[in-house]
């Protein structure tokens, strides 16, 4: 029999937290060097094989319940009813040990009667053919239960895994879809953690579902049914208690779930105050504020400490007033088939299944009320992921635009409105034209628009008014991978991932040949320093390109600009991390790339656009001077004044810049 009280430390989810293993860590260690080492060279990055995707995906719905019905109706549907079956039928064959156990306790008890009374002859066996079929029955029914528990891990085991991957890859596509702006106002760290939470949430509500209520649907309709056939009085008791028990499990679930987020919010303010810390060690050491900074930690501690003693105090309280509840209604029940038994009015065997059936439909009403607080937190989890992440795009891209066709590279801007939220007009009525091959510089103060003109080229940001043309192509109505395609940009602040340098220049040409990334590097001029390192082109670069230095950043990724090779390039201060001689060798290269290209350069430093075809001087988000060099100077306007300046060691960076809008 079933007699385990499962105590509300063994299954709190609050009180649980994941350990790991240290002798696994080293043990596994030194395994993984010597796989390191006998890698080859070429492979060192290499992954496994993912996957595979769909390219296009249907809209993601909001509602958790609706969101996570969408998953299991599309791809685990057949695996969602046969894990409710192997649960059904696992519990179900326990349901029914209680009948086997008063048969064979019926049965003994009629062996020990007929030995007291003297009706058994001496010496005759003791396993009777009645005792020997209910022991047989309900050892099969242990058996059998215990295979249909098997039979739903091993379902598990082909579902959790595959789910919780299905809405993770779905999710970060929908996250990498949104604009630049929805990434600056939400920290990078948060959105790939609401990622990994709502797929580990999704398969947790969806155990709940799949085990726990199907096991205590079925092992209570299993108890009434037998409560019934021994005394009616038994069944009411039992579906009073397990409708007020679990009521007041959820009510209580509920109240813990709001101290729980509470807890859960000075955990992320104490987390993020650290982080902080830790990116910005140096200006602390720098300022000697190390005392400082631990003293503004600790006191911050001391409200996640706080928060973590209402929650631990409310489930200790909790816990004990349901714990208390169930043993009431064992002892209730038991004590009144003790009664009924006594008086004759029941049979051993019935006693035995009532007490049987007392102890599992308890075990299972209070296993369902401590998964309840999990519930609860785990749909809350769910429903902020999908609130985050589940918004409409800023820029939408349907599908089925067609692709942008660059055969010329003409840019043309007509009448383009752009305000920043919050902020006044960057550009009211600008119009534009850049033709095919043409090399334009945008120069002038910061604040002007120059990199705002840039990412309304590149649909960064959606224009108010107007339109923006490549080759008489509205690029709002055009697939904005085709458009990305065809601009290559190098930007003043290189982005890198923390992998290899050769997979950071590779990511400009998905497939692109080992020649083909050396020939790129060595255009960019940085394949020196690649071949200087230990590791080569293999070495990996770290968080945001850290191992690397400004300098080497920037060739890197002009190096990717080389190996995409689009028809439009946008350069954003390409050479500003440079020394002089090393943006010598990069002008010679850019000059190679230019060709053939439709060129837009961002600069502060007038000596690296002299060679341009136009140079655009923009204050305010308008365009006051147009020419070449030449044409500039001999109009002594503002370009001709910011050269001056320039050439006299100033250049007065925010003149012109009206407010913080405009600087973005």
């Amino acid at each position: 029999m079933h007699m385990t009280m499962i105590g509300p430390e063994t299954r709190n989810p609050a009180f649980s937290s994941p350990t790991k293993d240290p002798f696994r860590v080293r043990r596994l260690a030194p395994i993984r060097s010597r796989v390191r080492r006998h890698r080859p060279a070429h492979r060192a990055t290499e992954r496994r094989r993912p996957l595979s995707c769909p390219e296009t995906f249907s809209p993601l719905p909001s509602s958790p319940w609706r969101f996570l019905w969408m998953f299991v109706r599309e791809r685990f549907l057949g695996r969602a009813i046969l894990l409710n079956l192997a649960a059904a039928g696992g519990i179900g064959l326990m349901g029914m040990e209680p009948v086997a156990m008063r048969g064979l306790v019926d049965a003994l008890a009629g062996i020990s009667g007929a030995g007291l009374s003297g009706n058994q002859p001496s010496g005759s066996p003791a396993w009777t053919a009645e005792v020997m079929r209910w022991f047989l029955l309900l050892g099969g029914l242990w058996i059998a239960s215990a295979l249909f528990n098997r039979l739903r891990e091993l379902v598990d085991l082909h579902t959790s895994p595959a789910l919780r991957h299905a809405i993770q890859v779905r999710l970060f596509d929908h996250l990498i879809d949104h604009s630049p702006r929805y990434f600056q106002d939400n920290f990078a760290g948060n959105l790939g953690q609401k990622v990994k939470q709502a797929g580990q949430s999704a398969i947790q509500i969806l155990e709940i579902l799949t085990n726990d209520i199907i096991r205590i649907v079925v092992i209570l309709a299993i108890g009434l049914t037998l409560l019934a056939s021994a005394q009616t009085l038994f069944a009411v008791l039992l579906v009073g208690w397990t409708a007020a028990h679990l009521t007041l499990s959820a009510l209580l679930a509920r109240r813990c779930l709001r101290l729980s987020h509470a807890f859960s919010e000075e955990v992320s303010s104490t987390t993020g105050r650290m982080v902080d810390v830790i990116a910005n060690a140096e200006l602390v050491r720098a300022f000697a504020r190390r005392r400082q900074e631990l003293s503004g930690l600790s006191d911050a501690l001391t409200g996640e400490i706080d928060r973590s003693k209402e929650l631990r105090w409310f489930l200790t309280k909790m816990w004990f007033w349901l714990f208390n509840a169930l043993l009431v209604f064992q002892i209730t029940l038991i004590g009144i088939a003790v009664s009924e038994a006594t008086a004759g009015r029941m049979s051993v065997g019935d006693f035995a299944m009532v007490f049987s059936l007392a102890s599992i439909v308890g075990t299972n009403v209070w296993g369902l009320s401590t998964r309840m607080l999990g519930f609860f937190e785990q749909l809350g989890i769910l429903s902020g992921a999908l609130e985050l992440i589940v918004r409409p795009h800023e820029i939408p891209d349907p599908p089925g635009r067609p692709d942008l066709a660059v055969t010329a590279g003409a840019i043309r801007f007509e009448d383009v409105r752009f305000a920043h939220p919050g902020g006044g007009a960057v550009f009211d009525g600008l119009s534009l034209t850049i033709r095919p091959g043409e090399r334009v510089a945008l120069v002038g103060p910061s604040g002007a628009g120059k990199s705002t003109l840039v990412r309304l080229l590149r649909r960064q940001f959606p224009v108010q008014g107007g339109r923006i043309l490549i080759d008489s192509q509205d690029i709002a109505q055009v697939s904005l991978a085709s458009l990305n395609r065809a601009v290559a940009e190098v930007p003043q602040l290189p982005s890198l991932f923390h992998r290899s340098i050769r997979d950071n220049i590779a990511y400009g040409s998905e497939g692109a040949s080992d020649d083909a990334i050396r020939a790129a590097a060595a255009r960019a001029h940085c394949d020196r320093f690649i071949e200087g390192r230990a590791s080569g082109y293999d070495t990996v670069v770290g968080e945001r390109g850290i191992q690397l230095s400004g300098g080497e950043r920037q060739r890197v990724a002009i190096a990717r600009a080389f190996l995409k090779d689009a028809p439009v390039l946008v350069l954003d201060e390409a050479t500003s991390s440079l020394d002089s001689e090393t943006e010598h060798l990069i002008q010679d290269a850019l000059l190679g790339l230019f060709e053939g290209r439709t060129v837009i350069a961002i600069a502060h430093r007038l000596s690296t656009v002299t060679g341009m075809d136009r140079i655009l001087y923009m204050e305010a988000g308008r365009i006051l001077e147009d020419g070449d060099h030449a044409t500039l100077l001999r109009r002594d306007g503002p370009y001709a004044r910011l050269w001056r300046r320039q050439v006299g060691g100033f250049l007065p960076d925010d003149a012109g810049a009206t407010s913080l809008e405009e600087v973005r």
